[in-house]
């Protein structure tokens, strides 16, 4: 009798341990099976491809034509549907919406996808003079002279700490020394001062001229100077036009400034 009820009694308290476990097997199962899904999963896009058109000449002409998009992941939530938006050489274009409308997928699809290991374009070579014209293009140059071993200074890790201003006006000096025809700015003042902002801004201004300039921004005070601004929502472009003409629309990006507290001094 003892041995039988001993037998009951733990085997009971066993399979109670093993069953508390049981979720976590089922999270378990469904996590392996996910990455499975993710290691088998071939992109569209080869990265390591050699083939395919190159183009020598970038003159920095940007168009989508109704272009729709859903990430490989989430198939039953559409990003992008049917864009149509255009960017001609050396406009200053903006995109603003709500998050989660796809301003930053736009950009993510200019880009292809690609990222780069470093700052700089595979055999250029880059002078003294070359980092130093981009500095001063940046608004960032000052600064580093009076760094302990000027240009030559480690930063971040255990050598000089930036702050947030002087580390978007280097990331900016490291974009133009690549000298693009087209330069993409998401957010690029974000998490910063109203003092800093204006310091990025004035480089972004300097940045931009005779580019081809995509920027996103929350802050419409950053892009109210663009040549045309697209007022985006649940993945279409709902308004465009420039900065006066949208505000006469008072449609989307009305009342956007409206909730920002923009003033009549700064419009």
């Amino acid at each position: 009798m003892f041995t039988v009820y001993n037998a009951i009694v733990m085997g009971s308290a066993f399979t109670g341990y093993f069953f508390a476990y049981a979720p976590d097997t089922v999270k378990a199962k469904f996590a392996s099976n996910y990455i499975m899904s993710l290691l088998e999963r071939v992109p569209n896009i080869d990265i390591w491809c050699q083939d395919g058109e190159k183009i020598k000449t970038i003159k920095g002409h940007i168009k989508f034509s109704s272009v729709h998009f859903h990430y490989p992941t989430r198939f039953n939530i559409p990003v992008l549907q049917g864009i149509n938006l255009e960017v001609k050489p050396g406009q200053y274009v903006a995109l603003v919406g709500p998050s989660g409308c796809g301003k930053s997928t736009i950009i993510g699809l200019i880009e292809r996808f690609y990222q780069v290991t470093n700052g700089c374009l595979p055999g250029q070579n880059i002078t003294q003079n070359d980092l130093e014209k981009v500095c001063q293009e940046a608004n960032i140059h000052e600064f580093i002279v009076g760094l302990p071993n000027s240009y030559d200074t480690f930063v971040g890790g255990k050598g000089i700490q930036l702050s947030g201003g002087q580390k978007q006006r280097i990331a900016i000096a490291r974009a133009l020394i690549r000298n693009p025809k087209i330069l993409l700015l998401d957010e690029a003042t974000s998490a910063l001062d109203s003092e800093s902002e204006k310091v990025v801004q004035k480089a972004l201004d300097a940045a931009a001229h005779g580019r081809t300039t995509l920027a996103i921004a929350h802050r419409l005070s950053t892009i109210q100077h663009a040549d045309i601004i697209f007022v985006m929502k649940d993945g279409k472009v709902h308004e465009q036009g420039t900065h006066q003409e949208l505000l006469e629309l008072q449609g989307i990006y009305y009342m956007m400034i409206q909730r920002q507290h923009l003033g009549e001094s700064n419009l």
